[in-house]
This record gives C-alpha cells, structure tokens and sequence, in this order.
C-alpha cells in the first residue's frame, strides 16, 4: 500500500485546511485509515480515524469539534478538514492505513501543518 498526502501548508490561527491521502497498491482489505500528527519534539499522536466499512470515526479530545475525517471508498482517499486551526495544530500529518487480519500499518511521508499566531 502507498499513501500519498497533499495539502498542507501555512495558515493564520483560525483558517481552515484540508488534507488529502491517496490510498494506491494493495488497497483491498484495508480496514482503517486516519491521520496521526507529531509536533517538534513530541511523540507521534492520533488525531482522528475511520473505518472504511462502516465509517466509524474517531478523534483526538484536542481536535474534536474542529477537525472532520471523511473517506471516498471510490477514489481509496480519506481526508481531514480542520477548522479553527490553532498553533499548538502545527506539526507533520502523517496519514495511516491499517490493512489485513493483524491490522498491518502503512504511513505515508507527511506534509507539513504550521499555524501561526
């Protein structure tokens, strides 16, 4: 599986931005995709998931409310609108795909978030 991301960049605190990954290769049997972000010196954390069956979501407490995971089973993309973008979001988005029984993990290169203030 190869995950390709777009559409990060520089924006004021407030802004919005949208998130895209790109799910090609062995796509069958993927069972969740989502986006994990790591600030400068910091683990790498959850921000939010989905099934690609059945579209259960799950978010991060620090960005529930402003952040909205969705995913087009047609195009194998899932995405991240974020809203009310605010500082502490600033870190590399990594999105992930976890395939097969044993939830196999695939990451993609990340792109870069930073919100100013």
């Amino acid at each position: 599986v190869q995950l390709a991301e777009s559409g990060g960049g520089l924006v004021q605190a407030g802004d919005s931005l949208r998130l895209s990954c790109a799910a090609s290769g062995s796509t069958f049997r993927i069972n969740t995709m989502g986006w994990y972000r790591q600030a400068p010196g910091k683990g790498r954390e959850l921000a939010a998931t989905i099934t690609t069956s059945g579209g259960d979501t799950n978010y991060a407490d620090s960005v529930k409310g402003r952040f909205t995971i969705s995913m087009d089973n047609a195009r194998n993309t899932v995405y991240l609108q974020m809203n009310s973008l605010k500082p502490e979001d600033t870190a590399v988005y990594y999105c992930n795909a976890q395939r097969g029984r044993w939830g196999l993990d695939y990451w993609g290169q990340g792109t870069q978030v930073t919100v100013s203030s």
